[in-house]
């Protein structure tokens, strides 16, 4: 009987890390997508700022934040649905469609700016991709094993953009705009061609569908009605509230931080790219070793809080540095809040049973996508209300500029520090320990009394998060557009 029992259930873990016949799941094929993503991306970073200038000759900033913003909106729209879908139809084919569509845009950068950057804003449909990865993770890893997981995936997204801006801006000197284009092209297509060819499905069998109907309703679609069901469960919505208040000053820094490096700093673009690289192996280090430990000594709740210590700190430094040293301090502060999300999201992903990982990581990106819209929209617009000029192209020479001579250099920096301190307040009133509500709707437990459904609840309670005290993290979601 007991010898029956230890089968069954080994069989359900092997179904979790995946079949043999078709290939074993593994984390290091989340790596794997997340570094080629990235780092085709992150080759675009000088490419990016040219062609911004050259299509948008006047308001450039405004008008990127204004393209963010449109994608950053369609994205909140979309996560939670693309979450929930790969919750019932499996991860695989959801990840392929948002690593495509994430991509796409890339090689119009050079066949038409303008369709470059129209379909930069729909793609934020499906630029999801991290939603999707957080959920595979989840489906492959026990709980004592998912801190050290999500750390590798966290770090590999770093890593994928410690030398891809340097190597871009050299090919980019030595050669043409075109060839990084055509690279980075090449590495997206790699890329998509990795998770069709060789990344397997990582949700069982037993807990997909077996035909592709619609089994779940249009209210579970709706990104209002996701945040209205939120704050039923007064935990989840303090950490949303925080993940608002925290990621809306850090996205709008990633639009505008290079150009106000290389017009108000005065950096050159190699300092450009040195100091993304210092900054990517610093947030490697801090994301591996120091996320760790801090996880184990001081515990969840605390390594968030002073994950948000250090992002105040660097925001401030960010507003009031004027000088380079400053900004290179300030990044080394940087990187060590590059803590606060794993810990925020392992709040949220320690409760969550494995059937409604994909329906929980689709909430947190969805507000986060939003904050991708919003935040560069604000920056660009309090930068012009203070009179920072960010159009120019090359570095402002001799005379010094109006925001040298104010006593706050980067105001939208200091303006994201204040909104740090509310989520400071907010993180403080955070339970660490907490068994989230069902987040799904009515029409999901409908929906789970089907025979499908059924097999799937009574398969999947064994592999349900125990509540202990073990705590698993989640990468650091940033930007596609880095």
């Amino acid at each position: 009987m007991n010898r029956g029992r230890a089968a069954s259930e080994a069989g359900d873990i092997m179904l979790v890390r995946g079949s043999p016949g078709r290939g074993r799941a593994r984390v290091t094929h989340a790596v794997v997508v997340i570094f080629l993503e990235f780092f085709a991306w992150g080759l675009l970073t000088t490419p990016m700022l040219t062609v911004l200038h050259e299509t948008f000759p006047q308001h450039t900033f405004l008008m990127n934040g204004l393209v963010q913003g449109v994608k950053g909106f369609l994205s909140f729209l979309s996560a939670p649905l693309i979450g929930a879908l790969s919750d019932i139809w499996g991860r695989k084919s959801f990840l392929l469609m948002t690593v495509f569509f994430t991509c796409a845009p890339i090689p119009f950068m050079r066949i038409s700016p303008w369709w470059y950057f129209a379909l930069i804003s729909v793609s934020g449909i499906f630029a999801v991709t991290f939603s999707v990865i957080f959920a595979y993770v989840a489906d492959i890893t026990e709980e004592h094993e998912r801190s050290m997981a999500y750390g590798l995936v966290s770090a590999t997204f770093a890593a994928s953009l410690v030398t891809s801006p340097a190597i871009g801006a050299y090919l980019s000197a030595k050669y043409s705009d075109s060839l990084v284009v055509l690279v980075a092209t090449v590495i997206a297509v790699a890329d998509i061609g990795f998770v069709f060819f060789v990344v397997p499905e990582s949700l069982p069998d037993k807990m997909r569908l077996t035909s592709w109907g619609f089994p779940i309703s249009w209210e579970q679609a709706d990104p209002f009605a996701s945040l209205r069901r939120v704050g039923k469960d007064s935990t989840v919505l303090l950490i949303c509230v925080t993940v608002f208040l925290s990621y809306l000053p850090e996205a709008g820094q990633y639009s505008s931080f290079f150009l106000y490096l290389r017009q108000v700093i005065e950096f050159s673009p190699a300092a450009i790219a040195a100091f993304i690289a210092m900054v990517g192996i610093l947030s490697i280090v801090a994301q591996t070793l120091f996320l760790s430990v801090l996880m184990r000594t001081i515990g969840n709740k605390n390594t968030v809080l002073l994950g948000l210590g250090f992002q105040l700190f660097q925001l401030a430094w960010y507003g009031f540095g004027s000088e380079p040293w400053m900004m290179w301090a300030a990044g080394t502060v940087a990187a060590m809040s590059s803590i606060t999300f794993p810990a925020v999201s392992a709040l949220v992903s320690h409760s969550a049973s494995p059937d409604q990982q994909g329906v929980v990581q689709g909430m947190i990106t969805g507000i986060r996508g939003l904050c991708n819209g919003l935040g560069p929209a604000l920056y660009g617009f309090i930068f012009f209300l203070f009179n920072v000029e960010l159009n120019d192209m090359e570095p402002v020479g001799g005379k010094p500029t109006d925001a040298e001579k104010s006593i706050v250099p980067g105001p939208p920096f200091l303006f994201g520090a204040c909104a740090v301190v509310l989520a400071l307040v907010v993180a403080v009133f955070i339970p660490e320990h907490h068994r989230l509500a069902d987040v799904k709707t009515c029409s999901a437990h409908k929906a789970g009394s089907s025979a499908s459904s059924s097999t799937h609840a009574q398969n999947g309670s064994p592999l349900a998060t125990p509540t202990s005290d073990a705590e698993d993290i989640e990468p650091l979601l940033q930007d596609s557009r880095m």
